[in-house]
């Protein structure tokens, strides 16, 4: 679980602020002699281990299968392409994605549907909405955009107009989520998908249901996520994708996500989830602990309910996903 953490870095921290922190860490009960030992004395080692340590191997190990975040501590923030010093005696905990999941979901929207006409697509659009809060996620409305543009670009160039293709991705799309599309309220589409979802809460698929419902509730829990990392911030882009749905394998989604995949390491991203707390402060370790674990929490049911469709797809809808291609997911 901790190989990732690092044991080098480069910016000499100011080492009060890791003491305090290392400190408050250890009055929570992480982290201790025998970690500071592992650690080779590096204060910044111990509290990004001890860190990694109240998330628990087993939610780290099923992160680690699906999706490649990357937890640091830094008293640094990102300005116009350098770092500058936070300042104020604070520090931050970041999490950032350099390679992220995967989920098929077509297979299981059509078992929704063979259940009861519409609950495929309220199932859909009640995940996407729930992981939109909280994460980055790459889906049929990012690949339609970029279809937009890739009509755009033809369009402006006259000469080599006839050379460009497009991937047709309302058309890949599920008929269930085309309906949807064209509905005029949606935000009575969205109530009414509350209340199928509860009305088959006890039925055949009552355990993708429930853990989507974990997800939905954990998603409303507001993060705490400092100016620095957002308005402020010199970030090239938004945060990565942490996860890629699709429909098929590789459908037209997937197409656009791989064309689009190609740059997005090119420029610097925003972190996932970013925290500024100060470690002479113990409510504000308190929070910042809290934070960093109510988004492993939701990444946790997430990627569980990633492992069950797929495991569920391998016995009852075809062949398994082979997450190695392209580079950017998740080996």
């Amino acid at each position: 679980m901790l190989g990732t953490v690092p044991t080098t870095y480069s910016h000499e921290f100011r080492a009060e602020l890791l003491y305090d922190l290392c400190a408050a860490l250890v009055r929570e009960g992480l982290g201790g002699p025998e970690t500071w030992r592992k650690c080779e004395e590096s204060a910044l080692v111990f509290a990004q281990r001890a860190i990694m340590e109240s998330i628990g191997e087993e939610r780290w190990n099923m992160l680690q299968r699906n999706v490649e975040y990357h937890l640091s501590v830094s008293d640094v923030a990102e300005r116009d392409g350098e770092d500058k010093l936070l300042g104020n005696g604070r520090l931050a905990v970041t999490i950032e994605c350099i390679g992220c999941g995967f989920l098929k979901i077509g297979p299981a929207i059509a078992a929704l549907e063979a259940e009861s006409p519409g609950l495929g697509a309220a199932f859909y659009w009640t995940l996407t909405d729930a992981l939109y809060r909280v994460i980055r996620i790459y889906n049929h409305d990012d690949a339609l955009q970029y279809e937009e543009r890739m009509h755009e670009y033809a369009e402006d160039d006259e000469e080599n107009h006839e050379q460009y293709e497009f991937p047709e991705v309302e058309k890949a799309l599920p008929e269930c989520i085309q309906k949807t599309l064209v509905s005029d309220d949606h935000r009575a589409f969205r109530l009414r998908a509350r209340r199928l979802l509860l009305k088959y809460m006890r039925g055949k698929y009552h355990a993708w249901i429930e853990r989507l419902r974990t997800i939905e509730r954990l998603s409303r829990v507001r993060r705490s996520t400092d100016v620095h990392f957002r308005e402020d911030g010199g970030y090239d882009t938004i945060p990565l994708p942490s996860l890629l749905v699709a429909f098929k394998e590789h459908d037209a989604v997937v197409a656009c996500f791989d064309e689009e995949s190609q740059y997005m390491l090119e420029g610097s991203a925003e972190p996932t989830l970013g925290v500024v707390f100060s470690p002479q402060k113990p409510e504000d370790v308190l929070r910042a602990l809290r934070v960093v674990g109510r988004f492993i929490a939701l990444n946790y049911e997430l990627f569980q309910l990633v492992e069950v469709l797929t495991e569920w797809e391998k016995h009852n809808a075809g062949t398994h996903l082979d997450r190695r291609e392209p580079s950017f997911r998740a080996a």
